[in-house]
């Protein structure tokens, strides 16, 4: 650690800390440093399934020459961003929170590293998630719970809980998580922070380990809709490597930086409100939709009412989906050719049954089964075809809704952040992605938004839909709701104390 201490805010954005490096009021070795000693501050936050100290000052310390000689490589230059553990980097151990991967060394970068390398981030270790990203809470990881910072009993939501938490804990400025049915925007409420899952194809899943492939997309979480955009602009791209990736994504990119709606753009904005009909939605999250709603009638937007016929079968829809295609994509972790392996067997069967049964931890095992189930001969069609056509029908619906709005808003979740331990049902923790899996299911771009504390002071989350590769205008939207609603703004520097 260098002797010299220079006070630094780590609460402040990414974008207020590059504006400090270009001034030179501090180096980004500094920031490392302030970052590093806010890490190890909150350690019991369990944030990070591993980080390296060493490399994370040599990574700043590249940047810093580049300040020196004016030849910084952009927005992100020297800017710490943490990296959920289930996205590859060339020589770092990779186990997305799972017993089966432990010690597996990624043999590449994943493409959404080689850009954030290229723009001369700093990549601040692995942030801890649900196992192989299955699971709402964070309670699922292999090696540690991560806790919600703003109420250290309760969970951070999921899969990208430590992601969100470092975020909110002021440790890193921005995050890189991944979202299959809501695993960015869903932990991003309960902590209190910006959660983006961009349209579908627009960031290379190149370098992510699947759990859904058709659902997988990685996206940013940060303290601002403005540093996320940053950041997703920086990921953003066509990448030929990726089968699912859309060349639109280099037709009609994220910019940096998000201009504001005019008076013109307000009247003319159609903002949907789409409420669950069949949940119990927590009155406080009820009042902040109202007040959301209220916002926009003041800006003389057009507020309409929606209603979705197909709500009840979005669960059963998304975990026929997700795990028929996780059973698939986890088919290779076998004990053969890497991670963890049972050398104290008989035979080959009994090498995948021990390896698998020990390797892979109580959700995930349940979701293969699941999976397997609905692809097996005689249930193929009466569940894997049918949830795909209903699927479509989801699809339809929602696109139906776009001939009469711009925006969607409503909940990110019907209830705010959750005690461990208290949703020990499956069927129960599943319907904490309710919300969330309309836009994963039609691969459409969404952002949640934070909207106040409730009585327990823990986050409100409200979440931003819009078409298919409408990013900026989603992104356009939700950044005018934050800088209007200084209600809503949370104070994050009582965890710089």
């Amino acid at each position: 650690m260098s002797e010299k201490k220079i006070s630094i805010e780590v609460s402040h954005t990414a974008t207020e800390h590059r504006q400090a490096l270009l001034r030179k009021e501090y180096t980004a070795s500094e920031l490392a440093e302030a970052c590093l000693e806010q890490a190890e501050k909150h350690l019991e936050l369990g944030v990070f399934i591993r980080y390296d100290k060493a490399d994370i000052l040599k990574q700043a310390k590249h940047a810093d020459k580049r300040y020196q000689n004016a030849k910084s490589l952009g927005p992100l230059d020297g800017i710490p961003v943490s990296i959920k553990d289930n996205i590859s980097q060339q020589g770092k151990e990779l186990s997305c929170a799972s017993r089966i991967l432990k010690n597996y060394i990624a043999p590449y970068d994943a493409t959404v590293i080689k850009k954030l390398k290229q723009e001369g981030a700093v990549l601040f270790g692995q942030s801890n998630m649900d196992e192989f990203a299955m699971g709402s809470s964070t309670e699922n990881s292999s090696f540690q719970k991560t806790c919600n910072p703003w109420q250290k009993d309760s969970v951070p939501g999921g899969s990208s809980g430590g992601a969100a938490a470092g975020v909110a804990a002021c440790i890193t400025p921005l995050a890189l998580g991944s979202d299959t049915g809501g695993s960015i925007r869903q932990p991003a409420s309960f902590c209190g922070v910006i959660g983006l899952r961009p349209s579908y194809g627009r960031v290379s899943r190149y370098g992510l380990v699947a759990f859904a492939s058709s659902l997988d997309q990685i996206g940013p979480l940060g303290r601002s809709v403005a540093d996320c955009a940053v950041l997703a602009d920086a990921i953003n791209g066509h990448d030929p490597l990726d089968s699912t990736s859309n060349p639109r994504a280099d037709s009609e990119p994220i910019n940096n930086s998000i201009p504001k709606l005019e008076h013109k753009d307000w009247e003319g904005l159609k903002v949907g409100v789409l409420l669950p009909k069949n949940a119990n939605m927590q009155a406080e999250v009820s009042e902040a939709i109202d007040k959301a709603k209220n916002f926009f009638i003041a800006k003389k937007a057009h507020v309409i009412p929606l209603e979705s016929k197909l709500e009840e079968y979005l669960i059963p829809i998304y975990y026929i989906l997700s795990t028929a295609e996780a059973s698939s994509n986890l088919g290779r972790y076998d004990g053969v050719r890497y991670g963890h392996r049972n050398n104290k067997v008989k035979n080959l069967k009994e090498l995948y049954i021990r390896s698998r049964t020990e390797g892979f931890g109580k959700e995930v095992r349940r979701r293969i089964l699941l999976g397997t189930f609905v692809l097996s001969s005689g249930y193929h069609d009466a569940y894997y075809k049918k949830a795909q056509q209903a699927a479509q029908l989801v699809k339809n619906e929602i696109s139906d809704l776009f001939k009469k709005v711009s925006i969607i808003i409503g909940p990110t979740s019907t209830h705010t952040a959750f005690k461990f331990g208290e949703r020990k049902d499956p069927l129960t923790m599943y319907q904490s992605d309710l919300c969330t899996i309309p836009a994963a299911l039609a691969s459409l771009p969404s952002i949640s938004v934070p909207a106040g504390l409730d009585k327990r002071s823990l986050p409100i989350g409200i979440q931003f839909t819009s078409p298919a590769f409408s990013d900026m205008q989603l992104l356009k939207v939700a950044a005018a709701f934050q800088e209007g609603n200084s209600q809503f703004n949370l104070d994050y520097r009582s965890f710089t104390r």
